[in-house]
């Protein structure tokens, strides 16, 4: 059974363009244009994730998030054409999984929405083993292997990679790695992290081309695949 995606948004040219580009790499494609019309849909359907506009016409889009949040744990990537920081971490407080600014490329969506839907599927996963792109990590004997090579890592910079390995392609916010790898007390030091990922960058030659590790600026940092890019 082909996963069903809910996309909520107000314009025609955008349900078009994602239909056929969603429906090419074989989901099952569900449009609604309000709030009202998703909700509908989202009952009727069931859909597997959401993908969401704020700019609708019969509210925000941020309330539709909310109501969601309240009772369901359905993967939801916002679109939103609000580029400010604020703006971003109010929609991962509200419960957001994931956002992407407009305008854009229809690969990083699919990209995106592939990795959620990969967090839905191995949610209960525990294993040892992490996979991502050219990465592979396991936990129990704490190695990191990049393209078959194996890294030598301190025990800061494994934590750092094991914490954005179990969020593969997602933000994983400053606060959340400040609090994995220092402990509560060090949430406000975010100059220690930047050290951190620069130190475990040029370990990983990770050049700006390549980019394994990006930086969102003022909110985090996600794991990316270069082959995906």
């Amino acid at each position: 059974m082909p996963y069903k995606i809910l996309v909520v948004d107000d314009e025609a040219q955008i349900h078009t363009f994602m239909r056929i580009s969603l429906e090419a790499e074989g989901f099952e494609y569900i449009g609604a244009l309000s709030i009202a019309s998703a909700l509908t849909q989202y009952h009727a359907q069931q859909p597997h994730l959401l993908v969401l506009d704020l700019g609708l016409p019969d509210g925000d889009g941020m309330e539709l998030l909310q109501t969601l949040r309240s009772s369901d744990k359905i993967p939801v990537l916002v679109l939103t054409a609000r580029d400010q920081e604020a703006e971003k971490i109010r929609l991962l407080e509200a419960g957001a999984n994931d956002y992407l600014s407009k305008p854009f490329g229809i690969r990083e969506l699919i990209a995106r929405i592939k990795v959620l839907l990969r967090d839905l599927v191995d949610e209960s996963a525990t294993g040892d083993l992490l996979h991502f792109g050219p990465l592979k990590l396991q936990k129990s004997t704490h190695q990191l292997w990049l393209a078959q090579q194996e890294m030598a890592l301190t025990k800061k910079e494994f934590a750092l990679m094991e914490t954005l390995m179990s969020h593969p392609g997602k933000l994983v916010t400053q606060t959340e790695l400040l609090r994995n790898i220092w402990g509560e007390t060090h949430q406000e030091d975010s100059h220690y992290l930047r050290i951190l990922v620069s130190l475990l960058r040029k370990k990983l030659n990770d050049s700006n081309e390549q980019q394994l590790i990006k930086t969102e600026v003022g909110l985090g940092y996600r794991l990316t695949d270069p082959s995906l890019q």
